[in-house]
């Protein structure tokens, strides 16, 4: 009986779990500390403005997990959200705002195309393809730019990003859409299924027939719409185009998704899990601010948050590691010694 309940322990109690469990007990603790050390914290508008900022994260963050899923990784992400920005505050000046925003989003889309067709027909490694897509784009902002922000954008640009529906910023509407629509792809539809298989064993994938390549391009191009999605919201927000937008951005998507478990090597993750980890580094940074702390200790602060996450997933790792070969050993009836 014994051996039965730990072997439904193990199960139930994947490393990802736990470490899902850890970031769940982790965000509460900051979040009361938080609401302990301001006054200021624990308010609707101040949670509210929390959610806001995280938007932009956890908008381009739920695609880019089930990419990583897929043992696949996007750095180009910031600078496509500047572009896209900067592309629908230029068309905006000649066509109508909802065209303009459109234009905006699916160059996002394009930029995922790109890396699409350089990491699978050309087989260029995700690392270097999408930081080669990353000068690129940013480039090509400021090409198109000049290098100064595009101003004198129309009257209603600033609706999606500025404007609000019952009391609730845009931003917050607009961020719950993707994080449906990809929960339901990860839960519901062969996209999750085939990402996690793909990332777990890509031979044995390809070996079962799975489509591996198709589902590595709508990744990309699903990451890429997104982080186009929400580089037209930024710039809505803003009214304006900014080339500097975004710079960096990639790190607190890497670091949200890591931080909720998803791991480098592919084949574990999930949306909840990077959504955690987005409202975990957006509680800090909003209560940092609060705190009037320094910026460049709040980057010390996620450097550490990241290094803490790893470490913390290769000891439960480890430690599950340890409780499968001592299962497998008295299963067979060999004692340790």
């Amino acid at each position: 009986m014994a051996l039965k309940n730990n072997n439904v322990y193990s199960e139930f109690f994947t490393p990802y779990r736990q470490k899902l469990l850890i970031n769940l007990f982790l965000l509460l603790v900051v979040f009361f500390t938080m609401a302990l050390l301001s006054e200021n914290f624990l308010t609707f508008k101040n949670i509210i403005n929390v959610l806001r900022n995280i938007a932009p994260v956890v908008i381009v963050g739920v695609a880019f997990t089930l990419l990583m899923i897929s043992r696949m990784l996007d750095l180009s992400v910031g600078s496509v959200l500047a572009l896209s920005g900067v592309i629908a505050a230029l068309v905006s000046l000649h066509l109508p705002t909802p065209v303009a925003f459109l234009i905006g989003v699916l160059s996002g889309s394009l930029i995922g195309a790109i890396n699409a067709f350089l990491t699978i027909p050309l087989g260029v490694n995700s690392v270097i393809a999408t930081l080669g897509t990353l000068y690129m784009a940013r480039g090509t902002a400021n090409i198109l730019t000049g290098g100064v922000a595009v101003y004198g954008v129309p009257d209603g640009y600033r609706q999606l990003g500025d404007g609000s529906l019952l009391g609730i910023p845009n931003p917050i509407w607009v961020m719950i859409v993707p994080v449906i629509i990809f929960i339901f792809l990860e839960q519901f539809t062969l996209v999750g299924r085939y990402s996690i298989a793909v990332g777990s064993n890509p031979e044995a994938a390809m070996l079962s027939g799975i489509p591996s390549k198709k589902i590595h391009a709508f990744l990309y191009i699903s990451t890429g719409t997104m982080a186009g999605l929400a580089g037209v919201m930024l710039s809505s927000r803003f009214g304006s185009g900014q080339v500097l937008v975004g710079e960096g951005f990639e790190f607190d998507v890497i670091v949200a998704t890591i931080l909720g478990g998803t791991i480098l090597a592919g084949g574990e993750g999930s949306v909840y899990g990077t959504i955690i980890g987005a409202m975990i580094i957006g509680i800090l940074d909003n209560g940092f601010n609060l705190l009037a702390v320094p910026h460049f200790w709040q980057v010390v602060a996620k450097g550490i948050i990241l290094v803490f996450a790893v470490a913390v997933d290769v000891l439960l790792r480890k430690r599950f590691s340890e409780m499968q070969l001592k299962k497998r050993l008295l299963e067979t009836g060999i004692s340790k010694k």
